[in-house]
């Protein structure tokens, strides 16, 4: 039985929004065939999730070096550290997102700031930074109106990249991930696009 976190960071409804599909589909089809699982759907749009600030930043590095930490830069270390043991206690990890203004929703970068803490996440050496989250599996369902794959636009695709790159600063080097894009680019082929992408979220939940 696994202990398994779903991440959606988008807050539009499903029929407004791909990555929200993707997350849909996948929550379904790995319910139907992981009944005994344990899973935790955490929406970023609902969560409370202060800004990652200099009160905020002061308590986590205060209590790394167990100085005394005020009244409020506890409260709000104690938010960060609880969404950080929440994703280091997952078997494995869901999370779905937009590309949007060719980065990601400001929700999600907030978290993602939260789990970078060093000494918990990663660790510094005198070989630069090493990653300290092994064996835990993760999927990322991702979606892009533009075509960012390849071609003129490749350069500006900082959702995606980002997110991967985050997680290699973690340790976690090899997550899968189902991409739907250009559905706005090319209209005349959105609903095969998108069709296509549900299929392959479907197809990964139930084997994941």
């Amino acid at each position: 039985m696994a202990n398994v976190l779903f991440i959606k960071a988008n807050g539009l409804p499903a029929e407004r929004s791909v990555s929200v599909k993707l997350y849909e589909e996948f929550l379904k089809n790995y319910k139907a065939s992981n009944a005994a699982d344990t899973i935790t759907e955490l929406d970023l749009f609902q969560a409370d999730l202060p800004y990652y600030d200099a009160t905020m930043m002061s308590g986590l590095f205060k209590e790394s070096t167990g100085d005394t930490l005020t009244d409020e830069e506890q409260r709000l270390a104690d938010i960060a550290n609880g969404y950080l043991e929440q994703f280091l206690a997952a078997d494995k990890v869901v999370m779905a997102f937009p590309l949007w203004n060719f980065s990601i929703p400001a929700q999600f970068l907030t978290y993602l700031f939260y789990l970078n803490q060093a000494g918990k996440t990663f660790k510094y050496t005198a070989e630069g930074p090493v990653g300290l989250v092994t064996g835990k599996e993760v999927v990322l369902l991702n979606a892009r109106g533009g075509v960012y794959s390849d071609g003129p636009m490749a350069s500006w695709e900082m959702s995606l990249n980002y997110v991967k790159n985050i997680l290699a600063h973690f340790g976690i080097t090899n997550p899968q991930s189902i991409i739907v894009e250009g559905h706005n680019a090319t209209p005349d082929q959105a609903q095969d696009l998108i069709a296509a992408g549900v299929e392959k979220a479907a197809e990964l939940a139930a084997k994941f």
